[in-house]
Protein backbone atom coordinates (compact mmCIF):
# COMPACT_ATOMS: atom_id res chain seq x y z
CA UNK A 1 0.00 0.00 0.00
CA UNK A 2 1.25 3.38 -0.97
CA UNK A 3 1.98 5.92 2.32
CA UNK A 4 0.68 9.79 0.98
CA UNK A 5 2.20 12.19 2.49
CA UNK A 6 -1.71 13.29 3.41
CA UNK A 7 -1.85 10.08 5.69
CA UNK A 8 1.71 11.04 7.17
CA UNK A 9 0.40 14.44 8.30
CA UNK A 10 -2.76 13.04 9.77
CA UNK A 11 -0.56 10.71 11.77
CA UNK A 12 1.79 13.25 13.01
CA UNK A 13 -1.20 15.36 13.87
CA UNK A 14 -2.76 12.66 15.73
CA UNK A 15 0.45 11.63 17.73
CA UNK A 16 2.28 14.93 17.48
CA UNK A 17 5.21 12.41 16.51
CA UNK A 18 8.15 13.56 13.92
CA UNK A 19 7.20 13.09 10.13
CA UNK A 20 9.59 10.09 8.90
CA UNK A 21 8.74 8.23 12.56
CA UNK A 22 4.67 8.50 11.19
CA UNK A 23 6.02 7.42 7.99
CA UNK A 24 7.57 4.68 8.94
CA UNK A 25 5.29 3.73 11.12
CA UNK A 26 2.75 3.43 8.34
CA UNK A 27 4.67 1.76 6.48
CA UNK A 28 4.92 -1.14 8.95
CA UNK A 29 1.51 -1.10 10.01
CA UNK A 30 0.08 -1.15 6.07
CA UNK A 31 -1.69 2.06 6.37
CA UNK A 32 -3.99 1.01 9.74
CA UNK A 33 -3.78 4.10 11.77
CA UNK A 34 -4.90 2.74 14.85
CA UNK A 35 -1.68 -0.33 14.44
CA UNK A 36 0.88 2.53 13.57
CA UNK A 37 -0.34 4.92 16.73
CA UNK A 38 0.77 1.31 18.55
CA UNK A 39 4.32 0.96 16.74
CA UNK A 40 5.04 4.81 17.65
CA UNK A 41 3.75 4.44 21.04
CA UNK A 42 5.93 0.93 21.52
CA UNK A 43 8.72 3.25 20.51
CA UNK A 44 7.95 5.81 23.16
CA UNK A 45 7.58 8.60 20.35
CA UNK A 46 4.04 9.32 20.35
CA UNK A 47 3.54 12.42 21.95
CA UNK A 48 0.91 10.01 24.43
CA UNK A 49 3.64 7.96 25.26
CA UNK A 50 5.74 10.97 26.39
CA UNK A 51 3.21 12.48 28.98
CA UNK A 52 2.29 9.53 30.29
CA UNK A 53 4.53 10.22 33.43
CA UNK A 54 3.19 13.51 33.78
CA UNK A 55 1.24 14.07 37.12
CA UNK A 56 -2.61 14.42 36.14
CA UNK A 57 -4.35 16.03 38.87
CA UNK A 58 -6.44 18.32 37.30
CA UNK A 59 -9.47 17.93 35.24
CA UNK A 60 -13.25 17.73 35.37
CA UNK A 61 -16.28 15.34 36.24
CA UNK A 62 -18.43 15.83 33.36
CA UNK A 63 -22.24 14.30 33.26
CA UNK A 64 -24.75 13.45 30.96
CA UNK A 65 -28.40 12.12 31.40
CA UNK A 66 -30.45 10.97 28.52
CA UNK A 67 -33.75 9.60 27.43
CA UNK A 68 -35.90 11.56 29.78
CA UNK A 69 -33.76 10.94 32.80
CA UNK A 70 -33.47 6.88 32.32
CA UNK A 71 -29.99 6.94 31.70
CA UNK A 72 -27.53 9.02 33.54
CA UNK A 73 -23.47 8.96 33.48
CA UNK A 74 -20.92 10.87 35.53
CA UNK A 75 -16.76 11.06 34.34
CA UNK A 76 -14.22 11.70 35.50
CA UNK A 77 -11.17 12.91 33.39
CA UNK A 78 -7.70 13.91 34.44
CA UNK A 79 -4.85 16.90 32.73
CA UNK A 80 -2.29 18.52 34.31
CA UNK A 81 -3.48 22.24 34.47
CA UNK A 82 -7.03 23.99 35.29
CA UNK A 83 -5.80 26.07 32.49
CA UNK A 84 -6.00 23.05 29.86
CA UNK A 85 -9.37 21.83 32.09
CA UNK A 86 -11.24 24.72 31.79
CA UNK A 87 -10.93 25.07 27.65
CA UNK A 88 -14.11 24.57 25.30
CA UNK A 89 -11.95 21.89 23.83
CA UNK A 90 -11.07 19.54 27.26
CA UNK A 91 -14.89 20.41 27.91
CA UNK A 92 -16.61 19.40 24.98
CA UNK A 93 -14.35 16.16 24.87
CA UNK A 94 -15.88 15.08 28.80
CA UNK A 95 -19.45 15.71 28.12
CA UNK A 96 -18.68 13.42 24.42
CA UNK A 97 -17.31 10.48 26.66
CA UNK A 98 -19.99 11.09 29.10
CA UNK A 99 -22.97 11.08 26.13
CA UNK A 100 -20.34 7.98 24.75
CA UNK A 101 -21.00 6.13 27.74
CA UNK A 102 -24.51 6.14 28.04
CA UNK A 103 -25.10 5.10 24.76
CA UNK A 104 -22.47 2.18 24.14
CA UNK A 105 -22.43 1.10 28.28
CA UNK A 106 -19.00 0.24 28.44
CA UNK A 107 -18.63 -2.77 31.26
CA UNK A 108 -14.85 -1.72 31.92
CA UNK A 109 -12.50 1.17 31.49
CA UNK A 110 -9.82 -0.54 29.74
CA UNK A 111 -8.85 -4.54 29.17
CA UNK A 112 -6.52 -3.95 32.15
CA UNK A 113 -9.37 -4.09 34.67
CA UNK A 114 -11.14 -6.62 33.47
CA UNK A 115 -11.33 -9.40 35.76
CA UNK A 116 -9.07 -12.68 35.11
CA UNK A 117 -11.89 -15.13 35.66
CA UNK A 118 -14.30 -12.62 33.43
CA UNK A 119 -11.54 -13.10 30.64
CA UNK A 120 -10.77 -16.81 31.44
CA UNK A 121 -14.35 -17.36 30.93
CA UNK A 122 -14.52 -15.45 27.41
CA UNK A 123 -11.44 -17.76 26.36
CA UNK A 124 -13.15 -21.12 27.54
CA UNK A 125 -16.22 -20.00 24.91
CA UNK A 126 -13.89 -19.31 22.01
CA UNK A 127 -11.87 -22.85 22.74
CA UNK A 128 -15.17 -24.30 22.38
CA UNK A 129 -16.21 -22.52 19.30
CA UNK A 130 -13.17 -23.54 17.83
CA UNK A 131 -13.46 -27.33 18.83
CA UNK A 132 -16.95 -27.21 17.68
CA UNK A 133 -15.98 -25.91 14.21
CA UNK A 134 -12.85 -28.06 13.82
CA UNK A 135 -10.11 -25.56 13.56
CA UNK A 136 -6.77 -26.81 13.91
CA UNK A 137 -5.34 -26.62 17.70
CA UNK A 138 -2.40 -24.84 16.60
CA UNK A 139 -3.91 -21.83 15.16
CA UNK A 140 -6.14 -21.38 18.07
CA UNK A 141 -4.05 -18.74 20.16
CA UNK A 142 -4.43 -16.24 17.07
CA UNK A 143 -7.77 -16.70 16.56
CA UNK A 144 -8.28 -16.30 20.53
CA UNK A 145 -6.41 -13.26 20.26
CA UNK A 146 -8.74 -11.45 17.58
CA UNK A 147 -11.40 -12.38 18.95
CA UNK A 148 -10.18 -10.54 22.87
CA UNK A 149 -9.75 -7.62 20.44
CA UNK A 150 -13.52 -7.82 19.19
CA UNK A 151 -14.65 -8.03 22.56
CA UNK A 152 -12.02 -5.50 24.18
CA UNK A 153 -14.11 -3.25 22.06
CA UNK A 154 -17.47 -4.39 22.97
CA UNK A 155 -16.51 -3.88 26.81
CA UNK A 156 -14.00 -1.49 27.86
CA UNK A 157 -14.25 2.15 26.87
CA UNK A 158 -10.94 3.09 25.89
CA UNK A 159 -11.10 0.54 23.16
CA UNK A 160 -14.98 0.73 21.62
CA UNK A 161 -15.44 2.63 18.84
CA UNK A 162 -15.92 7.07 19.36
CA UNK A 163 -19.92 7.26 18.37
CA UNK A 164 -19.39 10.85 17.11
CA UNK A 165 -16.60 9.22 14.77
CA UNK A 166 -16.50 5.77 14.36
CA UNK A 167 -13.12 6.13 12.18
CA UNK A 168 -11.06 6.11 15.71
CA UNK A 169 -12.03 5.11 18.97
CA UNK A 170 -12.05 6.84 22.41
CA UNK A 171 -8.11 5.91 23.64
CA UNK A 172 -7.35 7.52 20.02
CA UNK A 173 -9.64 10.77 21.14
CA UNK A 174 -8.22 10.95 24.50
CA UNK A 175 -4.88 10.60 22.45
CA UNK A 176 -5.63 13.16 20.25
CA UNK A 177 -6.27 16.02 23.15
CA UNK A 178 -2.86 14.86 24.52
CA UNK A 179 -0.88 16.01 21.43
CA UNK A 180 -3.21 19.00 21.09
CA UNK A 181 -2.85 20.46 24.43
CA UNK A 182 0.69 18.75 25.54
CA UNK A 183 -0.49 17.34 28.57
CA UNK A 184 -1.32 13.97 30.19
CA UNK A 185 -4.92 13.37 30.15
CA UNK A 186 -6.56 10.36 31.69
CA UNK A 187 -10.32 8.95 32.18
CA UNK A 188 -10.33 8.23 35.80
CA UNK A 189 -13.32 6.35 36.35
CA UNK A 190 -16.87 6.70 35.31
CA UNK A 191 -20.26 5.58 36.53
CA UNK A 192 -23.60 4.46 34.71
CA UNK A 193 -26.59 4.15 35.73
CA UNK A 194 -29.75 2.96 34.09
CA UNK A 195 -33.37 3.36 35.31
CA UNK A 196 -34.68 0.06 37.08
CA UNK A 197 -31.82 -1.86 36.14
CA UNK A 198 -30.72 -4.86 38.59
CA UNK A 199 -28.44 -3.19 41.64
CA UNK A 200 -25.94 -6.54 41.84
CA UNK A 201 -24.42 -6.88 45.36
Amino acid sequence: MEISSAMVKELRDKTGTGMMDCKEALIAAAGDFEKAIDILRKKGLSAATKRSSKAAKDGTVASYIHMGGRIGVMVEINCETDFVAKTDDFQTMAKDIAMHIAASNPLYLRPEEIPAEALEREKEIYRSQLKEEKKPEKIWDKIIEGKLNKFYEDVCLTHQKFIKNTDINVETLINNMIAKTGENIIIRRFARFQLGEEIKK
